[in-house]
């Protein structure tokens, strides 16, 4: 019976993959189809694309496949000779990062799930291949200058504090399920204007633009290819960007840099910053932006308390994991701004 996940440590697979000088490819993709048996097929693309040293995290489900990944360069060629030769994904478009240093996953996952994208909808309800419509790069530019566009950013709040496009509405959530009834209510009374939304590579607009069309919305767009395409597009064109900072991505890299502006503060100590890290007391975890200077400070953890137990012997944290509280257990992804750092940890 082949082997059909890895078996190899996490900590030794990222080390390889930290020490490695090969040059590889990040990128994603997404295809609505609809598929008989997503375990089978999920099962077979392990086998094919583990032979291509593919790494990454793709979603398979009934309703299609969504897929972040890096290729090494010299077999990118012949994954997609492997990709296009399954008809459904046949000509499929390849996101390309923009801002990739080849150190964006270390090992292969893909997972069977109920959908490629947590959305909360009842897909039975309307009709998901009636979305809105794509625009390039420069239409999205020039439907900007529009003063009665309304640009909506369909992201999560800890993606959109670090990039954005002008003057876009950022709904303060943590997740896309909360954001479709959010911003439904927030455009109530602007149904006839024309919409813009975006997100990372598109696919959370695809499902998105369909929904709110069934809702009554009239002039729904979508940016084609998400924030990616647009970036590659107008460096390609040589447009004015009008996203700006750091495109948040859900690998290794955490982001890739769009513009050079820094429009985020470091959670820690309000200093100019848009890095996100996860808190490196793995009992904790928590996603926050954290500057050089205060990751020296607290040795890459979120707060004196996590310092602490991180610095605590491995038997001591393992006796009191599950009796204290961290950042990361009582706070949501990128809520760590509100909480007081300095306390020291309460083992009592």
């Amino acid at each position: 019976m082949p082997i059909l996940h890895n078996r190899v440590n996490n900590d030794e697979l990222k080390r390889r993959m930290l020490e490695s000088d090969e040059a590889r490819v990040t990128l994603s993709f997404y295809q609505y189809h609809n598929l008989e048996d997503p375990k089978q097929f999920r099962n077979e693309l392990f086998l094919r694309w583990s032979k291509l040293d593919v790494f990454g995290r793709i979603y398979v489900a009934k309703e299609g496949i969504n897929g972040q990944i890096s290729v090494p360069e010299s077999k990118f060629e012949g994954f997609k000779a492997d990709m296009y030769s399954i008809p459904w994904l046949n000509g499929v478009r390849l996101n390309i990062a923009v801002d990739d240093d080849g150190k964006s996953f270390y090992k292969l996952k893909i997972k069977v799930r109920d959908k490629i994208v947590a959305d909360g909808l009842d897909d039975e309800s309307f009709d998901v291949t009636k979305r809105g419509s794509h625009l390039s790069a420069e239409e999205v530019n020039a439907l900007m200058d529009d003063p009665d566009t309304v640009v909506v950013d369909m992201r999560n709040h800890y993606e959109s504090e670090v990039g954005y496009f002008e003057g876009a509405i950022r709904p303060d959530v943590e997740t896309f399920r909360e954001a479709l009834p959010l911003v439904e209510d927030m455009l109530e009374d602007q149904k006839d204007k024309p919409i813009i939304m975006y997100c990372t590579g598109g696919i959370r607009c695809e499902k998105a633009s369909a929904y709110y069309l069934h809702r009554g919305f009239q002039k729904v767009h979508m940016i084609d290819g998400g924030i990616i395409e647009y970036a590659r597009q107008c460096d390609q064109k040589g447009l004015p960007k009008r996203f700006i900072g750091k495109n948040f991505v859900f690998d290794e890299r955490m982001g890739e840099r769009i513009t050079n502006d820094v429009i985020s503060r470091c959670h820690q100590c309000g200093a100019p910053c848009d890095t996100h890290v996860n808190c490196a007391n793995d009992a904790c975890h928590i996603l926050f932006i954290q500057c050089p200077a205060c990751a020296e400070k607290y040795d890459a953890c979120c707060s004196k308390a996590c310092n602490d137990f991180k610095a605590l012997p491995e038997e001591e944290r393992e006796a009191l994991k599950g009796k204290v509280e961290f950042n990361g257990t009582k706070f949501g992804k990128g809520r760590y701004k509100a909480l007081r750092k300095d306390e020291p940890l309460d083992v009592s």
